[in-house]
């Protein structure tokens, strides 16, 4: 039957102050790692060669009485939203809401809106519009406009590219 020698060697003793500088520094690599590592994240999930941002302002003050906007692109539900009064007043003093903010990749898509409101004459309404575009490389800014004009109040939707 062999024997096992276990034989302890005295390893050498490292000083607190060595200990605690060299802890020092591998937490600031390993902060430095971090940072790194999020922004080359942020760079593959959400480059700003492929970013859409859709807008939506009033043209026709007064003319309608916005209640829900619902935005597709490519036939994919991208938002939705209900106004409450204090939306619909700032709207109609000229403010601008960012209804969606994502990305997409280069080429052609489309973006359908699904509007529904009251009019000036008190009728409800229900309008749908699509808009066809090409998406390039950079962030593309699209604004969406709606209008109602006298004397039918039909809603009108329109977009333009921000450049």
């Amino acid at each position: 039957m062999g024997s096992v020698i276990l034989a302890l060697l005295p390893a050498p003793a490292i000083p607190a102050a060595g200990l605690d500088e060299e802890l020092e520094r591998l937490s600031a690599e390993v902060a430095s790692h971090s940072e790194r590592v999020f922004a080359l994240e942020q760079k593959v999930l959400h480059p700003a060669n492929t970013r859409l941002a859709v807008f939506l302002t009033l043209q026709s003050r007064d003319a309608l009485d916005l209640d829900s906007v619902e935005l597709f692109v490519n036939g994919q539900p991208v938002a939705s939203h209900l106004y409450s009064d204090r939306e619909r007043a700032s709207l109609e003093r000229g403010g601008i809401q960012q209804l969606f903010t994502g990305n997409l990749a280069n080429g052609e898509h489309e973006l359908k809106t699904v509007i529904t409101a009251r009019s000036a004459d008190d009728d409800f309404v229900r309008r749908e519009s699509t808009h066809r575009f090409r998406k390039r490389p950079g962030v593309l800014r699209l604004q969406l406009s709606l209008e109602a004009r006298a004397p039918d109040y039909e809603p009108r939707v329109s977009f333009v590219e921000w450049e």
